[in-house]
C-alpha cells in the first residue's frame, strides 16, 4: 500500500463571516406574520362554526385563545354568523390546517407553552369531527 502525501496550503482568499450587528437583524412581532394570519383564520373559522360539537369547538377556541395571548395576537372582532353543519365540518377541517402550520412553526421556534395550547387545540377539534 502506498501513502500520498498532499501540502494543506491555506486559502489564497481570505474566508469573511457574517456578524450581525446590533441593527441588522429586525424583529418582527407575531401579529405581523403569516403564522398570525393563519392563526387568526382558524379563530374565526371555529367562532363561526355550528353549535353542535358537544362543547369541543368552544375548548378549541380556548386553546387558540391561550396561545395567541402568549403570542401577543389579538383575536377580538365580529363574529356573528354561524354555518350549516355540513360546511361547518368542512370549515373545522380547514381550521385545523392552519393551527397545523403554526404548530409546527412553534415547535420549530420551541414555544412548548404556545405548542401545548395548539396541540390540545387540534385535540378538541378532531373530538369534534369525529362525533359527526
Amino acid at each position: 500500500y502506498a501513502a500520498s502525501a498532499q501540502a494543506i496550503t491555506p486559502p489564497t482568499q481570505p474566508i469573511t463571516t457574517f456578524a450581525p450587528t446590533p441593527n441588522s437583524l429586525e424583529t418582527v412581532a407575531f401579529s405581523d406574520t403569516a403564522e398570525a394570519g393563519l392563526l387568526h383564520r382558524a379563530y374565526r373559522i371555529l367562532a363561526t362554526g355550528d353549535h353542535d360539537y358537544h362543547g369541543q369547538r368552544v375548548r378549541a377556541m380556548h386553546h387558540i385563545e391561550q396561545a395567541a395571548k402568549l403570542l401577543g395576537l389579538d383575536l377580538s372582532g365580529d363574529l356573528k354568523d354561524h354555518e350549516k353543519q355540513v360546511l361547518s365540518d368542512d370549515r373545522l377541517r380547514e381550521a385545523s390546517g392552519y393551527i397545523s402550520k403554526v404548530l409546527n412553526s412553534a415547535v420549530v421556534k420551541d414555544q412548548k407553552r404556545v405548542t401545548k395550547h395548539l396541540t390540545q387545540a387540534l385535540d378538541e377539534i378532531n373530538g369534534a369531527l369525529k362525533t359527526h
